[in-house]
């Protein structure tokens, strides 16, 4: 046997591997995440992740779940303020997306449903990751998160392979880390070398890789193996039966298809969503909320005619502007396109108006919450990237510190499910269309010889009849051309006689047709969204770095009025409880904060949780029954009577969720601004701060 030294297989297996074009197909999905990164930054705060974290944590928005018994990575608890942030997402996305649309309802699906779900899915099959194993430590990692290359001397010399997570800039990382390593500062990266280790076969490839948490074990890493991502459960005392935790709640709308089109009286097209929980067993759960193993998921299936994909409100949107990064701007200039929905449509850019449709609302969603516009892409899937039944999809990618992340799919994904759920439970997922005309069809059918096969087959004569079921009319007609041909034809592992089967065809008049609807999918991620916006809202006052201003859109904001005191004097306690009582009864989510510090420190307290206005009770209140109406954003003050309080927040916040926030300057225009009043009225004069106006006694009281 010819001994070849280890670090020349890896060459020549590299040297290879260069002229293919998966290689670069591989690695443009990780560039194209950081592609615009500067210019996109550029004169904008960039907001650091152990800020974000740390607000979250001391705030009540969202802490690793079970934290004192040291949780498991992946599983978050949204605290009092997280939770408020959340719901209002979801009940935004849903009153936009499912009550305020004729065309769409609601369902709401078990969270555990048969493996055999998952089986015809393809999910106990296929949904998995690359995983690779340090034989040392036991650690696990997803092979297509390494990335490993070749470390050169100046002079071109070999050094060896280094391995280390996928960063923002592979190349300039594993460079230094090449220089730490190997001790030389002239040591480069060949870059033709770099590959993500779920690209090796394994073998004694494998024995040239390091690990990445030490370079100097080289061959510790076991090749990658998938490994399959859904989590499993018993069901029932014996433990017999087994289930899966979902990992997607799309399953549970295309498993009801037949239901949902009953309750619809057959009509077509429709779509319907639900919101729910899924769960994703990650090998390397990471980035806070971005990569979780529980996650809440808020998803449409619009059903639709496979040759009719045009929708009937597209008109609606078709003038709304998107960024686009298609599959040729990737692999070549690495340039967005902003573009109107129509316009993408018309050339052809994205495959059809229904895909648009949810794209176009999906970006008016997006900037309803209040991301940042800026900061918003929609990504086409390479090639490469696509299931084999997807006809188009494009992803609502995010920048966030963390680079470009996925926060919405939007997959175009053919008729790939209602079909295999057919097939794998013998019913019929079927719409039907009727025709304007009565046309004239050809009908082949075959007959069977049930007695022949019978007696041929026996035990399998029921698998031959359901192979033979599946047929198509295309299928039958070369069947029938076989059988004349050779007297004998197969089906499946089974072989038939000319004597089995006869094959009639026939023409008749129809008014009518069946068909499998295509399904087209938005998937939203509530969870990452929560992630974007709490970085999007992220801000510090002009001039104050130490003061955090989270400039939450009323709409969303957990909190959307605090109510504080001027002093901590018993005179104002009645208007306090008076206050709440409104707003209580009107379900305006507030908070009182009476403590006795400064009313400027509290303003800046509410400030960092994102409170969008405030109601500070002063000496004028209890002369005149008013109160000053503080906006977060500008630190502009209005004088409001308290009985108009509650009508005005409607007015500024919206009644749900959904509704469109009036801005302040508008809402407010038939209140005196606070700066605008006589500085002396009824014994009270204005305090003018750095920070607010307040009225305290013109005279000091004794």
């Amino acid at each position: 046997m010819c001994c070849v030294p280890r670090r020349y297989v890896l060459f020549f297996f590299l040297l290879f591997r260069q002229g293919c074009s998966y290689i670069r197909n591989s690695f443009v999905h990780h560039c194209s995440k950081k592609i615009g990164l500067k210019a996109s930054l550029k004169d904008e705060v960039i907001v650091k992740m152990e800020d974000i974290v740390s607000l979250c944590r001391r705030r009540g928005f969202v802490f690793g779940s079970s934290e004192i018994y040291n949780g498991f990575n992946g599983f978050y608890d949204y605290g009092p303020l997280g939770v408020e942030l959340k719901k209002n997402i979801k009940d935004r996305w849903w009153r936009d997306m499912v009550q305020c649309r004729d065309d769409i309802f609601g369902l709401d699906s078990s969270i555990i449903s048969s493996p055999l779900v998952w089986e015809a899915s393809g999910h106990v099959g296929s949904f998995s990751d690359p995983m690779v194993i340090d034989k040392k430590s036991g650690k696990r990692f997803r092979a297509d998160q390494l990335v490993c290359a070749l470390a050169k001397k100046e002079n071109g010399e070999d050094l060896g392979m280094l391995t280390m997570l996928e960063s923002d800039d592979c190349i300039s990382d594993l460079s230094a880390l090449a220089k730490k390593y190997f001790k030389d500062k002239t040591c480069v990266i060949d870059e033709s070398t770099l590959i993500y280790v779920s690209e090796l076969d394994g073998g004694d490839i494998m024995q040239s890789i390091p690990s990445p948490d030490d370079q100097s074990r080289i061959g510790d890493l076991t090749p990658p193996k998938p490994f399959n991502l859904m989590f499993e459960t018993k069901i029932g005392p014996s433990g017999a039966n087994k289930g899966f935790l979902r990992p997607e709640t799309a399953q549970g709308l295309f498993v009801n298809f037949k239901r949902l089109l009953e309750y619809n009286s057959g009509k077509m097209p429709f779509a319907a969503a639900q919101i729910g929980l899924g769960f994703r067993n990650e090998i390397a759960p990471k980035n806070g909320l971005l990569r979780v193993r529980e996650f809440t998921m808020a998803e449409i299936e619009h059903f639709v005619h496979p040759e009719e994909k045009d929708h009937p409100k597209f008109l609606i949107i078709a003038d709304t502007s998107m960024v686009l990064f298609d599959r040729d701007a990737q692999m070549g200039s690495g340039k967005t396109m902003c573009i109107s929905a129509g316009d993408a449509v018309t050339k052809k850019i994205i495959n059809n108006q229904t895909l648009a449709y949810f794209m176009a609302r999906t970006q008016l969603f997006a900037e309803k919450i209040g991301l940042a516009t800026n900061k918003l892409r929609f990504r086409q899937h390479l090639k490469t990237e696509m299931a084999h039944y997807a006809a188009d999809c494009w992803d609502l990618e995010v920048l966030t510190a963390y680079g470009w992340i996925e926060c919405v799919g939007h997959a175009d994904r053919a008729c790939y499910d209602l079909k295999v759920h057919a097939k794998a439970t013998n019913t019929v997922n079927e719409a039907q269309k009727l025709l304007d005309q009565p046309k004239e069809v050809t009908c082949i059918e075959f007959v069977p010889n049930r007695k022949l096969i019978g007696q041929s087959f026996k035990a399998d004569q029921v698998q031959v009849h359901a192979l033979l079921e599946e047929f198509s009319q295309d299928q039958l007609l070369k069947l029938d051309e076989e059988l004349e041909q050779h007297g004998k034809a197969a089906v499946g592992k089974f072989e038939i006689s000319r004597d089995m089967i006869q094959i009639k065809t026939s023409k008749k008049k129809v008014e009518s047709e069946k068909y499998v609807p295509s399904v087209i999918e938005p998937s939203f991620g509530i969870g990452r969204l929560v992630h974007a916006l709490l970085e999007h809202s992220f801000s510090q006052r002009e001039g104050d770095e130490q003061r955090v201003v989270m400039r939450f859109k009323p709409n969303v904001a957990p909190v959307k009025c605090t109510i504080l005191n001027l002093q901590s004097n018993a005179i104002f306690i009645p208007f306090v409880a008076k206050i709440e009582n409104l707003l209580t009864a009107a379900s305006i989510a507030h908070k009182t904060d009476t403590s006795g510090q400064s009313v400027g420190r509290r303003y800046a307290r509410a400030d960092e949780i994102g409170v969008p206005y405030g109601v500070t009770i002063d000496f004028q209140t209890v002369n005149d029954d008013s109160v000053t109406l503080r906006d977060r954003d500008s630190m502009a003050q209005v004088r409001v009577p308290i009985s108009a309080i509650p009508d005005l927040l409607y007015t500024l916040c919206g009644r749900h969720a959904s509704d469109q926030p009036t801005p302040w300057t508008q809402a407010t225009q038939a209140f005196p601004k606070v700066d605008e009043q006589p500085a002396i009225k009824n014994g009270t004069m204005l305090d003018h701060t750095p920070r607010a106006t307040f009225s305290r006694p013109a005279k000091p009281i004794l």
